[in-house]
């Protein structure tokens, strides 16, 4: 794996084989974006080999062996945020950010937008944040 620096000074999330901890982050989601985040999980996971996840500072983490974190997802009140780890390399870029980069989701249909799951299938594929 390429290694990368920290995003930031913060230790990255300690990396688990186990969905039940994101499993238990979606069940305490705002009702209204359950939807979107359990769609959005198991999209990311249909591109992960070796799948690793994490909950830390109240925000799921994706990643996996080969390529450290890749994605981070944050519920909020009305909108899920899909944060690219690697976001400045993806093609097209998403245009909110800087190194990373991420999209605001706030229904099923946005999520279904090809170029989102073009966004999740090259960020599960390329060198993201270490671990």
């Amino acid at each position: 794996m390429e290694r990368r620096k920290p995003l930031s000074s913060k230790k990255p999330p300690a990396p688990d084989e186990d969905h039940d901890l994101i499993q238990a982050w979606i069940a305490n989601t705002k009702p209204a974006l359950n939807p979107v985040v359990s769609e959005l999980d198991r999209l990311i996971r249909q591109h992960l080999d070796e799948p690793r996840y994490a909950i830390k500072w109240g925000k799921a983490y994706y990643g996996s062996p080969a390529f450290g974190w890749c994605i981070e997802v944050v519920a909020y009140d009305v909108s899920v945020n899909i944060v690219f780890l690697n976001g400045s390399r993806l093609d097209p870029r998403p245009s909110l950010g800087d190194e990373t980069r991420y999209v605001k989701i706030k229904s099923l249909e946005e999520l279904g937008a090809s170029r989102i799951q073009k966004w999740i299938g090259q960020s599960c594929n390329m060198p993201g944040w270490a671990w």
